[in-house]
């Protein structure tokens, strides 16, 4: 009796033990993931459909400020009648501040706080972001993401 419980024992419990642990980062992961996601939100400003198309992996689960969550099929379908802006014409640039990276196993958690500028008044509206990052074929790509309109002071808890 003692043998099977020490079994189910090592069943329930050994996933626990082999958890990874976070794993250095190299400069190569380090620049590329951090350059996909700036060259991302420049795209993101100038409404490039591609840089989107590039970026989501097919498999993403997107969770937004206002709390929906959906995949890249839907992001993608709100893009089909958008063009591009030109640089001169952008209302508001996004850029990424206090970028947080995490290795674990071949994916990259990325935090940081993303920024959107506008151009007419420079008021600034930021957003904690989170994604999950897998590198294929040379891309990396956000296959899950959360994005969270940050807190003023008022409303922190």
């Amino acid at each position: 009796m003692r043998s099977i419980v020490l079994a189910v024992c090592l069943f329930i419990f050994a996933p626990l033990a082999s958890a990874q642990e976070a794993r250095p980062i190299s400069d190569a992961e380090q620049f590329a993931v951090t350059s996909a996601v700036e060259d991302f939100l420049y795209g993101a400003s100038v409404n490039d459909v591609h840089a989107h198309d590039v970026f989501w992996a097919p498999e993403l689960t997107y969770t937004s400020s206002s709390g929906v969550r959906f995949g890249k099929s839907q992001l993608m379908e709100g893009m089909t009648d958008t063009t591009m802006i030109p640089e001169d014409e952008v209302t508001a640039w996004y850029t990424a501040e206090d970028i947080e990276l995490k290795a674990f196993g071949p994916s990259i958690i990325i935090n940081f706080t993303l920024v959107s500028t506008d151009v007419a008044t420079g008021n600034r509206e930021t957003f904690l972001n989170t994604g999950v990052m897998v590198e294929r074929r040379g891309q990396w790509q956000a296959v899950n993401w959360n994005a969270t309109r940050t807190a003023t002071p008022q409303t922190a808890d």
